[in-house]
């Protein structure tokens, strides 16, 4: 599926063509959208259950405003399929199948889910029950997204303190207890990592920068490229003193509390949590697999509702259309077919559309638009890409 391939949905009375057949109409939809813009396919349509004008009218808006939210679950998937597979074109692509499809097969070979979505029931009930589908599917990514996100960022945390710098990494398997005053009444020690290039500055004032700080006190725990690790005493009535005066001066106090076994303990949860991190990748790998073709199996439902919604609106009674889908190369082919279309069915706007001096089509209202801020059209239109 290529990612400038866009999909043109296309309804039109069967009336475009004398025989008023629809495999002649058909004809005519693709002579006129022509081979080198697009491959114009049937799509088949039930005839639904039709209320009064006023609940079609009420159903035309809901059905744009359910359109663009099943689009919306559609790409909040797709992002979590991205994430996960770290924006693996390749992978990504193999993820994206609808109903074991490819989705431009699924879309020119689309058949209603009579299953599912039995045709004789009111369009309000198939309305109501596609969005429960799409708040359901909504959920449940967004609850594994977010767990799957929650483990890996515990697991960057973790795995950062074994591999960060002096300022970050755990301590646990770099300071020796015995460098420690512990369970004194009045003095404690604290470690504080130092930039390299400040070690002499500190040397020289760490003394001085709070009241009874132990002379001499400070010794040299470790070093790596960026940092050096020093342990100092104070008296414990100023040691916030200190460990601010320290924070001032942009060298980092750094919390640690020796304790028995500490060293194992950290080994082990890394490995617990890489391990949850593991088989949640894979929970989400498979859900969002899964969900990306439910979701879009009701994106394309929903649509086949906002289609035949429009038709009996544009058209009326009897019910005499054509359903296409137009699979367009890339956007600049799109446009061309689409011009074609308003070229050879502007007339079905009646007043709405006019023609030039050079006789081509042009709205009488520019600025009129469709429902969902779309640009008018003489004929029912619809169309999407998926990114």
């Amino acid at each position: 599926m290529s990612k400038t391939t866009k999909y043109l949905f296309v309804s039109l009375p069967t009336s475009i063509n004398p025989s008023n057949h629809r495999d002649d109409a058909l004809d005519a939809i693709t002579a006129t959208v022509s081979p080198e813009n697009g491959t114009v396919a049937p799509f088949p349509i039930p005839e639904f259950k039709i209320g009064s004008l006023d609940a079609l009218v009420q159903q035309a808006d809901e059905l744009a405003k359910l359109e663009a939210a099943c689009q919306g679950v559609v790409t909040k998937v797709g992002d979590a399929l991205r994430n996960v597979l770290d924006g693996d074109e390749g992978q990504i692509e193999k993820m994206k199948t609808v109903n074991d499809k490819p989705v431009d097969q699924y879309l020119r070979t689309f058949s209603w889910n009579k299953v599912k979505y039995r045709a004789d029931k009111p369009l309000a009930e198939l309305m109501d029950l596609l969005q429960k589908e799409a708040a359901s599917i909504d959920n449940d990514i967004r609850s594994k997204y977010s767990q799957y996100n929650q483990v890996k960022n515990t697991l960057v945390t973790l795995q950062r303190k074994q591999t960060g710098n002096l300022s970050t990494k755990s301590l646990a398997s770099i300071v020796d207890p015995r460098t420690i005053v512990q369970d004194s009444e009045y003095i404690e020690t604290h470690l504080v990592a130092v930039p390299s290039q400040q070690v002499k500055d500190f040397l020289k004032t760490y003394e001085t920068v709070a009241p009874m700080v132990v002379p001499r006190s400070a010794s040299l725990v470790a070093s790596d490229d960026e940092f050096s690790l020093y342990a100092v005493t104070t008296f414990k009535k100023h040691s916030v003193e200190f460990v601010h005066k320290c924070r001032e001066q942009r060298w980092i106090p750094r919390d640690f509390k020796y304790v028995e076994g500490g060293k194992e303990e950290e080994r082990k949860q890394v490995e617990r949590i890489g391990g949850d991190e593991r088989k949640l990748w894979g929970e989400t790998l498979r859900l969002g697999r899964t969900a990306w073709s439910e979701a879009v199996m009701v994106w394309i439902h929903v649509l086949v509702l906002r289609v035949f919604v429009e038709t009996v609106l544009r058209y009326g009674l009897p019910l005499d259309f054509v359903s296409t889908v137009i699979r367009t190369p890339n956007p600049k082919q799109a446009d061309k077919a689409k011009r074609n279309l308003d070229d050879k069915y502007s007339y079905l706007a009646g007043n709405a559309f006019g023609r030039d001096k050079k006789g081509r089509v042009k709205r009488d209202d520019p600025g009129e638009m469709h429902e969902g801020g779309a640009e008018y059209s003489a004929y029912v239109y619809y169309e999407l890409e998926f990114n």
